[in-house]
Formats: structure tokens, C-alpha cells, sequence
């Protein structure tokens, strides 16, 4: 029997139900909808038992989406919704109501995409995330470099109950010269040094920058030495990761750098690290 398998990191949105305001036909191929079906199918083609459901969007109808996808598809783990984090008494209702989801098993707030740029360092922020924290919630961090990775650190220092997940190991400029990698390198080893952290390997499939193992290598090493494989998750980041290549060739890279390890290090890359950040 073969141990299971979680894609930490995947998305679903419905363009006839809503917008996102992120998303356009400048998008090409990914500017329609993605349905559970069609995740569901080739997940099954690769071997992916189940996944985690991530918000495309800062709005509660993207949540209440991936929630009624998670009540009619059994392969859906857990969901990692929004909440008006900035806003206390809207934040502490839907935490509130989000609590009683089972599924519901973090929040995330598209920083990057925030004007803000302090937004983590906001007080009302703060507090709403330690009633996340309180309510057994993680707390993802998406697109963290450059402009983010140094507050995704001092957030998981300030509020140590919660469990910060960095999205796509904060978006390594796999592109850049040494003397950019470096900066990343020390914010990461900055981050893993509190235990209260998780990284995720997912979305370093960029358009125009090659994705090979050995490209992606020296972020894969950096991070595997630093969170060690016990706070390191792989995920998929479909269908964004469409605009660079086929949901199985995302995958297959990082097989195939996963495969270099010891059977038990690969059970928890494949699945037992995503069930600890998010108590599965």
C-alpha cells in the first residue's frame, strides 16, 4: 500500500460566481474557471490522494466556495479561508463562524497584493491572529519576498502560538545573481529558527524562468537545511502554476528531488508535515 499523499497548496475558483481582482485575460490560458472535477481527475492521474484548498481571494465568497466544495468532495483536507484580518469585530465573528467548520484549518491574506505595506505589523492584525491561533488556525503568507519575508519574521516572533506557513518558500528569486539570493537565504534561516514556522515547496514555476530540479535546487537545499523536513510541504500552486507547464511536470521536479531522501524524511514532505501545520 502506498502512504498518501496531499497536495498542500491548491486553488479552485468559479469565475461565474465572482471576480478576482487579481486575475485577468493578461492571465491567458488560467483567465477561466477551475472546477473540482477537473482538480479532482488529474490529481487522481498522479497520485495525489487529497489536498489543501487555498483562498484566491480577500473575500468571503471565495471562502464560502471552497466550503461548499470541501462538504461534497471527500478528497478535500482542509481549507485555508480569509477573514478581514485589519477589521477586529469582522475578524472575530468570522473566526467565530469558520470555527465551526472542521475543514477550515488556516487563514491567509494576499499580502502582496495588499497596498499596505506594514499590513502584518498592524495592531488590530496582531490581535486577530492570535484568536486564529487560539481557534487552532495556521496562518499563511503568500509571495513573502522581497517585501514581506522580514515581517512574516517578526509576525511569527510576536505572536508565537500561531503557526505561520510560508508560501512558496516566500518566492526565492531563482532568477537573480548570488548577490540577491543571499538576502533571501538569511531571511529564511531567520524565519525556521522559530519553531513556530512551516514552509511550503510550491509556485516556483514562473514563466520565463527555467524549472528544473537543478534550477530550484539551491532554494530547495537552503530551505530543506533549514526547516528540515518536518516543517516542509509540497503543493502544487494549480492552477497558477499553469501558466508555467502541466500540473504534472510541477509536481515531478520536486519528485524527483524528494526522491533523493530517506522514505521517512518523503512521508513528511508528501504528508505528515501539511498534517502538522494545519491539525489535520
Amino acid at each position: 500500500m502506498t502512504a498518501p499523499r496531499i497536495d498542500a497548496h491548491l486553488h479552485l475558483w468559479d469565475l461565474d460566481e465572482g471576480g478576482y481582482s487579481w486575475l485577468g485575460p493578461q492571465h491567458g490560458h488560467i483567465f477561466r474557471s477551475f472546477t473540482a472535477i477537473e482538480a479532482e481527475a488529474l490529481m487522481g492521474q498522479y497520485g495525489i490522494d487529497s489536498a489543501i484548498l487555498v483562498q484566491a481571494e480577500d473575500s468571503q465568497q471565495d471562502t464560502d466556495a471552497m466550503l461548499r466544495t470541501a462538504r461534497t468532495e471527500t478528497w478535500v483536507r482542509g481549507v485555508v479561508a480569509w477573514v478581514p484580518l485589519d477589521d477586529d469585530l469582522a475578524a472575530e465573528a468570522e473566526i467565530e463562524r469558520l470555527s465551526s467548520e472542521p475543514v477550515v484549518c488556516g487563514l491567509r491574506h494576499l499580502v502582496h497584493d495588499d497596498p499596505r505595506e506594514g499590513f502584518l505589523e498592524l495592531p488590530a492584525v496582531r490581535r486577530s491572529l492570535r484568536r486564529a491561533a487560539a481557534a487552532g488556525l495556521a496562518f499563511d503568507v503568500p509571495d513573502a519576498w522581497p517585501r514581506h519575508l522580514q515581517q512574516t519574521v517578526d509576525l511569527a516572533r510576536a505572536v508565537p502560538e500561531l503557526t505561520v506557513v510560508l508560501d512558496h518558500l516566500g518566492k526565492p528569486p531563482l532568477e537573480a545573481g548570488k548577490e540577491n539570493f543571499r538576502p533571501w537565504r538569511d531571511s529564511m534561516r531567520a524565519l525556521a529558527a522559530l519553531p513556530n514556522t512551516a514552509a511550503k515547496v510550491s509556485g516556483l514555476r514562473l514563466p520565463g524562468v527555467p524549472y528544473t530540479k537543478e534550477a530550484i535546487r539551491p532554494a530547495w537545499e537552503e530551505a530543506l537545511n533549514t526547516f528540515g523536513p518536518q516543517r516542509l510541504m509540497l503543493g502544487s500552486d494549480w492552477p497558477v502554476s499553469l501558466m508555467g507547464g502541466p500540473y504534472s511536470e510541477s509536481l515531478q521536479v520536486l519528485d524527483d528531488l524528494v526522491d533523493e531522501l530517506s522514505p521517512n524524511e518523503q512521508q513528511w514532505l508528501r504528508s505528515r508535515s501539511a498534517e502538522s501545520a494545519y491539525k489535520l
